[in-house]
């Protein structure tokens, strides 16, 4: 054999190698992918909708909140900048890329702080994404970021932060601070220690919810609702962004709402793709627009959410409807009432009457036509008056269950 027949027997094997060489790097590349991938939603449902968020209020250790060249407004230079209170003619509110504190008697905490702490992820969606950073010191936060908040500028976005900031109420969510930077915005809030009303629907833990948590959940955030109606008067859609995942559930199940009342600092164009998550129809039609009752829709939608366990979205219904509510009137019109509420709800027998009762207002809250849906008042008094069931016919949470959460 020649020479060169045996070099080029040589290169030939030696192409062979180096392609097998690189095949296998690239499945070991795509497995590692996979594998991070699968670490970061470890723990976590996805929704319907596309939501990430955990199955457990009790999250695994993410990767820490970047929160890069950034600095902390203290007492004297928030009260400079507006925080806590209205603007002083003639003094900048806040410079770019500062944390800026709404309220004077918040424990402060610097951005190092942010960067120290331990951090994981609470949720993503199209809207943003949700952190909570454990400091070292300090209370339990939580920190969300939003990259398409330009719907006006650092004045406008800084005076409508400490209107939020202003509203005070039990089923509210508290705004802590804000930074603005025009690349993103971050709002951070307190940390509600058992997670949202979605991870307990639709996270296998339902049956933490009996049918008496669920009634105060609902009367909670109708209430909750009606002070942004009444402090908020301006705005057509007051939450513009009720549903399940916004809304947070202390240790002792009293519900509180978040990402409120941002509509405004949205761009129009932005705030049509992902606000009012449960659209109303008038916001699903050619060009439509929010009512002042496209709030009252979610809250029905959210209602139904709660009664029957389910998801809102893809609930086929048997005459063609694709909403929940239309999904509930079907099994209704059939006389087949009793498989609209949850199997998972416990403490619903005896009070099934006021069961129907929430059913009857949630339905009427989704009334297609504007004009036959119920306003937020009378919305807000149907609820109330259902009545909640006693004691001993609410199921206790076991203090394993308490544990868990």
């Amino acid at each position: 054999m020649s020479t060169f027949t045996i070099i080029v027997i040589l290169l030939i094997v030696l192409g062979v190698l180096l392609a097998a060489a690189g095949i296998a790097m690239g499945v070991l590349g795509r497995r590692r992918r996979r594998r991070r991938r699968a670490k970061r939603t470890d723990g976590c449902v996805t929704l319907p909708n596309g939501e990430v968020t955990p199955s457990n209020p009790v999250l695994e250790t993410a990767p820490a909140v970047s929160i890069s060249q950034a600095t902390v407004v203290g007492p004297a230079a928030a009260s400079a900048s507006g925080g806590g209170g209205p603007a002083k003619r003639g003094t900048r509110r806040d410079d770019h890329g500062r944390l800026v504190f709404i309220q004077e008697s918040r424990v402060r905490f610097e951005i190092e702080d942010l960067l120290r702490a331990s951090a994981e992820v609470l949720g993503s969606g199209n809207f943003g994404s949700s952190y909570k950073a454990t400091l070292q010191v300090g209370p339990e936060v939580v920190v969300k970021r939003f990259k398409d908040m330009n719907g006006v500028g650092r004045e406008d976005f800084s005076e409508h932060m400490r209107r939020l900031g202003r509203l005070a109420h039990p089923n509210l969510v508290p705004l802590v601070a804000y930074l603005y930077k025009k690349e993103e915005k971050l709002l951070i809030t307190d940390y509600v220690v058992n997670g949202s009303l979605a991870q307990l629907l639709h996270g296998n833990r339902g049956s933490m919810l009996d049918w008496g948590k669920r009634l105060r959940i609902i009367k909670g955030a109708a209430r909750g609702l009606s002070h942004l109606y009444d402090e908020l008067p301006m705005l057509t859609v007051p939450h513009g962004h009720l549903k399940s995942s916004n809304v947070l559930l202390d240790a002792t199940f009293q519900p509180a709402l978040s990402d409120y009342a941002l509509v405004p600092v949205l761009t129009a164009t932005h705030a049509a793709q992902v606000m009012m998550a449960y659209k109303a129809p008038e916001c699903v039609a050619s060009h439509g627009k929010p009512s002042r009752k496209s709030d009252v829709w979610s809250l029905g939608i959210l209602t139904l959410e709660v009664l029957t366990g389910k998801f809102p979205a893809c609930r086929q219904g048997r005459q063609g409807t694709t909403d929940l509510a239309g999904w509930v009137n079907s099994v209704i019109t059939e006389e087949r009432t009793g498989e609209v509420f949850d199997k998972d709800m416990s403490g619903g027998k005896g009070n099934e009457e006021e069961m129907l009762k929430l059913l009857r207002v949630a339905l009427a809250c989704c009334e297609a036509d504007i004009d036959k849906r119920l306003d937020l008042k009378a919305a807000l008094a149907g609820i109330e008056e259902i009545r909640e069931p006693e004691p001993e016919s609410s199921s206790a949470l076991t203090g394993e269950g308490e544990s868990k959460s």
